[in-house]
């Protein structure tokens, strides 16, 4: 747990720097050239879902045989050596700061009444159309971007790294990128990308749930509204179409008393989605830096709390 401990430091301290090259980026190219080598156009359903299933066993199990070979080279020559490799690696999967300084972006061209900014920082976060989005909307999909992203960028690696350190946190990083590139119920990845996009429900599936417990308890702890966080996760934890992702942006909904979801357009087509929370209070452009301290506080607790298992067990 010492690589643990110091690659939150690195992560903390430093993010994702846009000139130091990133794993995940390879990942991604190597899941093209895969797609590009298995899939036809003239494919059936039945042989495109076959071929998705190998895409996502090449692509996870090879990530995680690399990096469990670095980590066996690096450790059999020395414990220092591994100890230092192992950190950068995992410095590499966590994106704590990474995912507070591009959400700031959107909170700072606000609070400089620079909409066109702030729509431009926000159309690098998410998947829908952010042309001539409101200050409300463009709000309330940050916050949303932050809370969904406590999972996927946090706390899912953290559990897989406490299981299995770096590349069992690379393999997840694996499961996730695929689900993001192929995972998509459109034309071309309904069923080439079925298993991906599964499969990263079935991998969050412990960890989200865990996480909407941690932000309660926050909520609680840090003078939010922790007995709201609470009511909102029980009532509309099944509220999005996603199995996972309610379960930290609920509590966040109810521990800021605001309220997630609604309206929303993809790529010209505006839809109505679930909401999750009350508005209770209006969303505003201080829920961002809001939403980061709760992701912040959330993601330390789940540090401490593996810390403290692996001393005491």
């Amino acid at each position: 747990m010492m690589a643990l401990a110091i690659g939150l430091c690195l992560d903390l301290v430093f993010g994702d720097p846009h000139w130091l090259p990133h794993p995940i980026r390879y990942i991604g190219k190597g899941i093209e050239k895969v797609e590009q080598w298995l899939r036809k156009e003239d494919d059936s359903p039945s042989v495109q879902r076959v071929k998705g299933v190998l895409l996502w066993v090449i692509m996870v199990m090879g990530t995680f045989l690399i990096y469990k070979m670095i980590q066996r080279i690096t450790y059999g020559i020395h414990f220092y050596l591994g100890v230092a490799v192992e950190s950068f690696v995992i410095y590499q999967i966590l994106a704590i700061r990474c995912l507070r300084d591009e959400t700031m972006r959107v909170y700072d061209a606000l609070e400089a009444e620079d909409m066109q900014s702030a729509r431009k920082w926000i159309s690098y976060l998410v998947t829908r159309n952010t042309e001539s989005m409101t200050e409300e909307e463009v709000v309330k999909a940050t916050v949303e971007t932050i809370s969904e992203n406590i999972v996927d960028g946090i706390t899912s690696p953290l559990f897989f790294i406490a299981l299995g350190g770096a590349p069992l946190g690379m393999l997840y990083k694996a499961v996730n990128t695929l689900d993001s590139m192929v995972g998509y119920k459109n034309e071309r990845y309904q069923y080439f990308g079925w298993f991906s996009a599964r499969m990263d429900d079935v991998f969050n599936y412990i960890p989200a749930r865990l996480t909407g417990l941690f932000i309660v308890l926050i909520a609680t702890v840090f003078g939010y509204d922790g007995a709201n966080a609470w009511r909102i996760l029980i009532r509309d934890r099944k509220n999005h179409s996603s199995p996972n992702s309610p379960y930290s942006e609920a509590p966040v909904a109810g521990a800021l008393r605001i309220q997630l979801g609604g309206r929303a357009t993809y790529f010209g087509v505006t839809k109505d989605k679930p909401t999750m929370g009350d508005a209770i209070v209006p969303i505003e452009r201080k829920h961002i830096k809001a939403t980061n301290r709760l992701m912040i506080q959330t993601s330390m607790t789940a540090v401490i709390l593996i810390l403290a298992l692996h001393y005491y067990f």
